[in-house]
């Protein structure tokens, strides 16, 4: 049978998926997608931007933004309290 006849000979010389198995050390069988270097079982394509348009967003506290607010508020608090202390004495 000759390779033109065969509908699944593009399937069967499609390069191969490069993740390997962590049991066996193996690389996987499977057929790589178009413009990776792993199969679709191991993440070709796959995933979502981050942000408010990811399925799992709820409020945005988790941020980076939000992450970074937070630590300037915490340090800021920090040398207020600081010069409070050099102030007013250690005695809190």
């Amino acid at each position: 049978m000759d390779n033109d006849d065969n509908p699944m000979s593009k399937a069967h010389e499609a390069p191969r998926c490069a993740a390997t198995s962590k049991r066996t050390g193996e690389r996987c069988k499977g057929p790589a997608v178009s413009g990776w270097r792993v199969c679709r079982f191991h993440g070709a394509g796959g995933g979502h931007s981050p942000g408010k348009d990811h399925p799992s967003w709820r409020h945005g506290m988790r941020a980076q933004e939000w992450i970074a607010a937070r630590a300037e508020i915490s340090e800021l608090v920090r040398k207020a309290r600081e010069i409070e202390r050099l102030l007013f004495g250690g005695a809190e």
